[in-house]
């Protein structure tokens, strides 16, 4: 029950996504066209695959392989052929897993940025300048952070609350 209620209060606010969206939402929804087929079956492709490749069984098998191919060194008199094989074949698979895994990677980060958007924008006294500051240069994310840290600095100094707006700096003319 809590979730329908989540889900329609989501709805009203106008910040739920659709299904087939959530997939490839990101802080800018309006910059990713609607999911292709091609990319949704990527998309489970790469979630299955990388779930796997984390799994205790694939390590194991992978432990296997490198256990029988120096096994066969002696068989094979250690040759470049037998060196060729565990060097093409480990080349192969990484040069793979390395866009699965940042396919699934790009999906756990839009996720992320889209439940801390969700706790920035239901939060009364939060800052809604956060919200897709993902985006942002990182000249700009450095000089926030800078503010940040000010801020934590002031607000040991005082118990009063301090407003993140008057911590930051602004840029000089020189940058801009």
């Amino acid at each position: 029950m809590r979730k329908a209620e989540n889900r329609a209060y989501a709805n009203s606010l106008g910040t739920a996504p659709d299904a087939a969206d959530a997939a490839s939402a990101t802080s800018h929804p309006k910059s990713h066209p609607k999911s292709h087929p091609i990319t949704r079956a990527f998309d489970t492709f790469a979630s299955s695959v990388t779930r796997l490749a984390g799994s205790p069984v694939a390590f194991g098998v992978a432990a296997i392989t490198v256990l029988v191919w120096a096994l066969t060194g002696p068989l094979f008199h250690f040759s470049e052929g037998w060196q060729l094989v565990i060097n093409t074949g480990t080349t192969i698979i990484t040069f793979l897993m390395v866009f699965l895994i940042q396919q699934s990677q790009n999906k756990d980060s839009a996720a992320v940025h889209l439940k801390l958007n969700e706790l920035l924008a239901s939060h009364r006294a939060a800052n809604n300048q956060l919200i897709g500051i993902e985006d942002a240069s990182e000249e700009d994310l450095r000089r926030l952070a800078a503010a940040y840290l000010r801020l934590a600095s002031k607000a040991a100094d005082c118990a009063e609350s301090v407003d993140v707006d008057a911590c930051i700096e602004q840029p000089s003319r020189s940058h801009q």
